[in-house]
């Protein structure tokens, strides 16, 4: 849950708004029992007059494991799972225990809309050192059609 809207969150106070979006994300596991864990990746996206950049980070995750799917014509929808070892506070057998951990594990799920008419044909996706790179071109507006009665 967001508690305030992307606008707000990008000014000085982006630390704190992330930091009491983490909080509730954690809150909102206490209680429940679930074998899944899913996580929020974060993404920057940048819009030129020609295209959408999205860059997401997805550290320790194979691009085996991410999918991206237009549900609509102008939606991207990206999804995967991290597939990493649970880590949880209890003793091992040679006496160590984790003290944090805070690494996002398990499956994301994130969708984009774009304002403004997308090319699904030519978008192009990269992963590197950990971070997805999504380049979605944007496409003329169809133009309107007069339609003649015979």
């Amino acid at each position: 849950m967001a508690l305030l809207p992307s606008r707000l969150r990008s000014t000085e106070f982006g630390p704190l708004f992330r930091l009491l979006d983490d909080y509730d994300t954690y809150r909102g596991g206490e209680g429940t029992v679930s074998s899944t864990r899913t996580f929020t990746p974060r993404f920057d996206v940048k819009e030129s007059n020609d295209a959408y950049d999205l860059d997401g980070e997805l550290p320790g995750i194979d691009k085996k494991n991410v999918h991206l799917e237009f549900t609509d014509p102008q939606s991207l929808t990206i999804s995967g799972k991290g597939e990493k070892n649970e880590q949880k506070v209890e003793e091992h057998e040679h006496g160590s225990k984790y003290w944090i951990s805070e690494r996002s594990r398990g499956e994301f799920h994130r969708t984009f809309s774009f304002p403004a008419p997308v090319d699904p044909n030519a978008v192009k996706a990269s992963m590197n050192h950990g971070i997805l790179s999504v380049h979605v071109p944007k496409t003329s507006a169809s133009a309107a059609k007069t339609i003649t009665i015979d």
